[in-house]
């Protein structure tokens, strides 16, 4: 029986630790909340933060692990590498990681390896970032070097909106660091799914087109549909170049949830490229659309098992996640769904349940179409097909409003 450390213990958490359950493994988790549903599953639960790496270090060291996982969580996958290489265990190498996990560290090497990277820089003072911007073309994006998601982004139009920008950047950064940088001008959608490398070289990958849902500020992510609209030449394109860029790091086996652009002359701009799963139910809809369990493959390569089942696949029908939000806050009275997204539910994954407090997000669905055009306009009408009703804390009186809709980035 392996011993198997989990970073993190929340909901979105739970596949890679169902399956470590499933192969008999020893499943251990640490967390600083110890009302995660996680903490039930496992044979040992401990309270500790998973971004203290000196203490997940000695908790790994003491309980004698064979691998660490950080499952979905950036915050966590520098702590998991620090862990692996200390510990000799499989894994990327920590600097590898730290550089993927750090916005700023992230552009200033695309910059120097050749790949297409935005005019970007990061302060820790505000004064600074002014005189910075007044060279920039607006808008500008401004960032936490170390959040992941869309917590702590701003999309500046105007300077004098720059401060509170950073403020709230600032505000969402562990490192207190914020990046400030221009927006690239792109064509179709932002493509944003999960890869997956083996010795060094990208065994699977598979793009999916990134939806938003514009009532937020900016577009919050909704959904990742699949098979991507991409031209199959630069997914390719896109392919062989994240490989490039994960050698030149010096990764050779594990999960990376990548995102990136394609511009007017067919460019790739590498956005983000995770040092770990994605959350969102990313690696779920890949599993139903392809059968690839890419949770499997972390927790293998975590324990040093072999990959070589691991195959490249292409999705079989159209299929998406799609990522229920309230625009309300409040407690959760009911969600009600049109028959016709009722019919497309293959999965569901509710992490708050009507009378609790509203959170973010509320759950997941794994969606299934008949068609690319069908399920492109239905992910672009989500408020017509979703209600979300809630009420105020002491409040009978329930209000309704429409769920984060799907526009195309």
């Amino acid at each position: 029986m392996k011993k198997i450390l989990f970073l993190g213990a929340g909901a979105h958490q739970l596949p890679p630790i169902y399956y470590a359950r499933e192969q008999h493994h020893h499943v251990i988790t640490c967390d600083m909340h110890m009302d995660k549903p996680g903490h039930g599953l496992a044979h040992e639960a401990y309270q500790v933060s998973t971004t203290d790496k000196e203490g997940v270090l000695a908790l790994a060291r003491r309980l004698g692990i064979d691998g660490v996982v950080a499952y979905a969580a950036d915050s966590a996958a520098p702590t998991a590498a620090y862990v692996a290489e200390r510990l000799g265990l499989p894994g990327n190498p920590y600097d590898a990681v730290l550089t993927l996990a750090h916005k700023d560290r992230f552009r200033a090497f695309l910059a120097a390896n050749g790949f297409n990277a935005p005019r970007s820089r990061a302060f820790h003072r505000l004064e600074e970032a002014r005189i910075w911007l007044e060279g920039l073309r607006l808008p500008v994006f401004v960032k936490p070097i170390d959040a992941s998601g869309n917590r702590g982004i701003s999309l500046v139009e105007a300077p004098e909106r720059l401060d509170a920008a950073f403020a709230y950047a600032l505000s969402c950064s562990r490192g207190k660091k914020v990046v400030v940088e221009e927006r690239i001008d792109k064509v179709g959608y932002q493509i944003d799914s999960d890869v997956f490398m083996v010795k060094g070289t990208l065994r699977f990958w598979l793009w999916a087109d990134a939806h938003f849902d514009p009532a937020w500020s900016p577009p919050a992510p909704a959904a990742n549909s699949y098979p991507t609209l991409l031209d199959p030449g630069i997914g390719t394109k896109a392919a062989h170049e994240l490989e490039r860029l994960l050698s030149l790091l010096g990764c050779h086996t594990g999960p990376f949830n990548v995102e990136y652009l394609v511009d007017a002359r067919g460019e790739i701009w590498f956005l983000e490229a995770g040092p770990r799963n994605g959350g969102d139910g990313i690696p779920d809809v890949i599993k139903h659309a392809t059968g690839v369990d890419l949770c499997k493959y972390t927790v293998d390569a975590a324990l040093g098992l072999a990959c070589g089942p691991l195959q490249q696949a292409v999705p079989s029908g159209c299929w998406s996640n799609y990522i229920i939000r309230s625009r309300e806050s409040g407690r959760l009275v009911d969600i009600e769904m049109s028959e016709r997204l009722e019919a497309k539910i293959v999965s569901r994954r509710m992490w708050v349940q009507p009378g609790e407090p509203v959170g973010d997000p509320l759950g997941i669905l794994i969606l299934h179409f008949s068609s690319s055009d069908e399920m492109h306009t239905m992910l672009s009408q989500m408020p017509e097909h979703m209600r979300i009703v809630t009420a105020p804390e002491q409040d009978a009186a329930p209000s309704r409003s429409g769920a984060a809709g799907a526009a195309p980035a």
